[in-house]
């Protein structure tokens, strides 16, 4: 039996393998999942049928729990014995390659999502620095999450350019465009029923953003714009999804503001959120840091139009001047001025959102990214001399380029 056990610090981040755990099955994998003991951790393993295990994790550095996370999970892979340890996340990736190389599992895989070090500063950003080497010291394969970070990574000698690869187009889990994310699901009534829900008129023009509510996300520039753009357009609400993150703490009066602005429509954590697309005009994602962020492309995927910043990630997920605007980050007034664009040009909204969906359905299927990432894993083991995974069920695809293997579609540089 061929045994893959995900690693990640917190349950949220398995969201990432929704549906993946499944089709791993399906190919003849035994599935488990390694978090915080945490509720969604239960959820998850009910949701994918796979077994769950928890172990506490801190997301930020300590010493001390640390270690005691390393020798229970030290632990559990001695009892479990897997063929294969797949980690995800900067805490969860360490600490699961360590734990893996302690107890000389045959496949070990880090999945690069992103590189926190790179807004940090001081000790704190050299010690990030040391992890990510690490992590990618002790795997023997680096997946990576979008051709610009694989590139960063190697500028930075964080990993060997032969080492890490980008499964197809890049993200983590592709989007399920023609089911879930579907905007013939969701007509005009659709759209009014959310825009009710949140007390936003049905004539207004709305720009969204999903995310963490953090400083990494470019919250004092989304207020900035907010502000200007705010005198120009009457009509104007903003569509806020997601939580206050206090790890990264926005500023006091950035949060009285979005608090306390009438125009400001606060959701919170959404679990579903893809019927809030349908109420958006543009998506908004000012971020300083990204991995490859799956909001743009959630939103492609739902033919809104995207505005993000050009950094490593954003690059990937937005085709500037296609299926949207990319712009310097930390600069209020470009952004300002790529929303007034959309805002005013319902014609470029509709030509970017259909060129997004598009792109969407040709290069980030579900099925042909995790057939990539399992013929990954069958390269992997047949490395190491071991047969591959007997299949339950095998799956055939369409798509051109789903047997490909992951390293198809790597981008030496962006």
């Amino acid at each position: 039996m061929t045994r893959l056990v995900h690693v990640t610090t917190v349950p949220i981040s398995l969201r990432f393998i929704t549906g993946q755990a499944q089709f791993m099955a399906q190919r003849g994998l035994k599935v488990a999942a390694v978090s915080s003991p945490e509720p969604g951790l239960v959820r998850f393993g009910e949701q994918e049928g796979v077994d769950v295990h928890g172990i506490g994790m801190a997301r930020e550095i300590s010493p001390l729990r640390d270690a005691v996370a390393l020798a229970r999970m030290v632990r559990l892979f001695r009892r479990l014995r897997p063929t294969i340890v797949h980690g995800h996340t900067p805490k969860g990736g360490l600490l699961s390659m360590c734990a893996a190389w302690l107890t000389r599992t045959p496949v070990r895989v880090y999945h690069l999502h992103g590189l926190r070090y790179v807004t940090a500063t001081g000790y704190q950003r050299e010690l990030l620095r040391w992890t990510e080497r690490l992590s990618c010291r002790l795997a023997h394969r680096v997946l990576c999450v979008s051709p610009s970070v694989r590139q960063v990574a190697m500028n930075d000698r964080i990993c060997k350019p032969e080492k890490i690869a980008v499964p197809l187009g890049g993200t983590i889990n592709g989007i399920d465009a023609r089911g879930r994310f579907n905007p013939e699901r969701f007509g005009a009534k659709e759209r009014l029923a959310v825009r009710q829900r949140y007390a936003i008129p049905p004539d207004a023009l709305v720009v969204g953003f999903v995310g963490r509510i953090a400083r990494d996300k470019g919250i004092t520039e989304l207020l900035a714009a907010k502000r200007t753009l705010s005198e120009e357009f009457s009509n104007l609400h903003w569509l806020i999804v997601g939580t206050f993150d206090d790890t990264d703490p926005i500023k006091p009066e950035e949060r009285d503001e979005i608090l306390g602005d009438s125009r400001i429509h606060l959701t919170g954590w959404i679990e579903d959120i893809v019927e809030l697309y349908a109420a958006m005009d543009v998506l908004v994602l000012p971020t300083y840091r990204e991995g490859f962020p799956t909001a743009p492309i959630e939103a492609a995927a739902m033919e809104v139009p995207v505005v993000a910043t050009r950094i490593p990630g954003c690059v990937d997920a937005v085709q500037d001047g296609v299926t949207g605007t990319l712009v310097p980050p930390r600069d209020p007034e470009s952004l300002a001025a790529a929303i007034r664009a959309y805002l005013k040009a319902p014609e470029l909204r509709r030509r970017h959102g259909q060129a997004g969906r598009e792109r969407v359905l040709r290069e980030f299927r579900q099925e042909a990214i995790w057939e990539a990432l399992f013929q990954e894993y069958v390269r992997l083991l047949q490395e190491k001399g071991l047969p591959p995974p007997k299949p339950d069920q095998i799956v055939e695809f369409e798509s051109v380029g789903a047997h490909e293997p992951a390293t198809a579609g790597v981008a030496g540089s962006n």
